[in-house]
């Protein structure tokens, strides 16, 4: 990048690489205009207080891309509609007849059980309370509700991923979206209580996919789930940046893009 000593300059390429590409993180920007990242962070301090970008945690967004787990799931789910649902296809192919899946909440997952459309015999466990109405009937034998206190908004049940008079719960599949994806953090999503049983629901897994949009790449939210070791497979629509991949083939993550 040239040009762009001076910090007026630099902000408004700053701005502009940031709505090009959605999000950005600190550590991409600084190597990026050559500063340093306190020299970034502040830059991003200024921008947002002018809300010419939206402040997250590690870094920045375009604000139009801020749809957090604390936005109404129907304004969530308009998001990145397309790649959900070219996501939710991809899925759907890696999965067989007479499976057992654990399924979190999230539009991204939700698209995956639409999309479930000719399969037979699963057995499905999901706190996802939109999920029930709208998996393909057909391809259900048993469908689960985990309890729990209610998130309204996000439409999902928190609580333990267990049932009364049982050991656990064990799944072929655990289908998991996430608020973030970065080398840094691993997953991370928004909210302790989710992180800690989304947890749960990876080790009840054998297989574990994580479906999510590129506009997760380089985030880091505010609670870590897990590393790189627990996952399978990451259903994407774009390739992610090049140290992602890196540390998606250190971990022997397969790495479907639909994009």
């Amino acid at each position: 990048m040239q040009d762009t000593a001076l910090p007026g300059r630099r902000r408004a390429e700053l701005v502009r690489h940031v709505r090009e590409r959605g999000h950005a993180t600190v550590a991409e920007l600084a190597e990026l205009f050559a500063v340093s990242m306190d020299t970034i962070r502040r830059d991003l301090d200024h921008l947002a207080e002018r809300q010419l970008i939206a402040r997250t945690h590690g870094g920045a967004m375009h604000k139009d891309e801020l749809a957090t787990a604390d936005s109404p799931f129907d304004s969530r789910a308009s998001v990145h509609h397309p790649a959900k649902q070219a996501i939710g296809l991809a899925t759907a192919k890696l999965i067989s007849n007479g499976e057992t899946l654990i399924v979190n909440g999230g539009t991204t997952t939700l698209a995956v059980a639409r999309a479930l459309t000719g399969k037979r015999d699963l057995t499905v466990v999901t706190n996802n309370l939109r999920l029930p109405a709208e998996i393909p009937q057909e391809a259900v034998r048993d469908l689960y509700v985990i309890g729990g206190s209610c998130r309204i908004p996000s439409n999902v049940t928190i609580g333990p991923v267990a049932f009364a008079d049982t050991d656990g719960i064990s799944a072929d599949t655990a289908v998991i979206g996430v608020g973030g994806i970065s080398t840094g953090g691993g997953l991370s999503t928004s909210h302790l209580h989710e992180a800690q049983m989304i947890r749960q629901m990876i080790d009840a897994g054998t297989r574990v996919i994580i479906v999510a949009d590129s506009s997760k790449f380089g985030r880091s939210a505010f609670v870590h789930i897990c590393g790189f070791d627990r996952v399978s497979v990451l259903v994407t629509d774009a390739l992610p940046p090049d140290d992602i991949v890196a540390a998606l083939k250190d971990a022997e993550v397969e790495l479907v893009t639909v994009g």
